[in-house]
C-alpha cells in the first residue's frame, strides 16, 4: 500500500476566491486530503478563478501541466498606472482614457510576442530574492524583460475609461504587465482556462484521475 503522502493521486480544479493566496489553497487542500499538493501556476490574492492543484503522487506530473495556455478575463482601468499594475499599488501616472482608435492600436501592438517588464510584485527572484518581497521592503529593483506570448486579445467592453479584455496567453505571461503597457492597470483578473481545463468544472471535492488527465493533453 502507498504512503498516505502520495494518495489521493489526481487533478483539482479549484475556483479561487478573491482574497486568499494560492498558496492558503494548496495548505487548505493539502489538510484536507492528507496528501502533498502542488499547483501548476498560481493566482494573484485579489485574482479569482481557476488553480490547478496537483495532489499525492501527480506532484510528480506537474512539468507536464505548468506550461499549458491560459485565458483571461480582466477589467483595466485606463486612466492611470500604478506601481504593481493593478489596483492594489499606488498610482504613479494618471492620464486621459485613450480613445477607441487609440486603444484598438494598443491592443494591436501587444498581440504575438512582446517584450515587457515582470511586474514588481512577482514571485521571480531578483539576486535571490523574490521581487515581491524586495517591493513590500520598499526597495525598487530595475525588473528584467521577458517575452511574453499573447496569442488572443479580444475587447469585449470599452466604457467609462475601463476596458474589459480577453486574453488567451502562453504561460509566464503577465497579465498585469499587459495592463501596464496598455497604460492602465488591473481593476479584476479571473482565469477561465488552463489547457484543456475550464473553471466551469472546478469542484474541490473532485479529483481527476493523473490517467485521464493526461489524456486531455493529447
Amino acid at each position: 500500500m502507498p504512503p498516505r503522502a502520495l494518495t489521493p493521486a489526481g487533478i483539482i480544479l479549484i475556483d479561487k476566491p478573491a482574497g486568499p493566496t494560492s498558496f492558503a489553497i494548496v495548505a487548505a487542500t493539502r489538510r484536507k486530503t492528507g496528501a502533498r499538493t502542488g499547483h501548476a501556476g498560481t493566482l494573484d490574492p485579489f485574482a479569482t478563478g481557476l488553480l490547478l492543484l496537483l495532489s499525492g503522487a501527480a506532484t510528480r506530473l506537474q512539468a507536464r501541466f505548468v506550461g499549458l495556455t491560459k485565458r483571461y478575463l480582466t477589467e483595466i482601468d485606463l486612466s492611470c498606472r500604478t506601481t504593481t499594475g493593478d489596483l492594489a499599488g499606488e498610482v504613479i501616472e494618471e492620464r486621459d482614457p485613450p480613445g477607441e482608435s487609440e486603444l484598438a492600436e494598443r491592443l494591436e501592438r501587444l498581440r504575438g510576442a512582446v517584450d515587457l517588464p515582470i511586474p514588481a510584485v512577482s514571485a521571480v527572484k531578483i539576486d535571490g530574492t523574490r521581487a515581491y518581497k524586495l517591493h513590500r521592503q520598499g526597495i525598487a529593483v530595475e525588473m528584467p524583460i521577458r517575452t511574453m506570448h499573447v496569442h488572443e486579445l479580444r475587447l469585449d467592453d470599452y466604457t467609462a475609461g475601463t476596458a474589459q479584455i480577453e486574453l488567451h496567453v502562453a504561460s509566464g505571461t503577465y497579465v498585469r504587465a499587459i495592463a501596464d503597457a496598455m497604460g492602465g492597470h488591473c481593476r479584476t483578473l479571473r482565469r477561465t482556462e488552463i489547457g484543456p481545463f475550464s473553471v466551469e468544472e472546478a469542484d474541490p471535492d473532485r479529483i481527476i484521475s493523473p490517467d485521464a488527465a493526461l489524456a486531455r493533453l493529447l
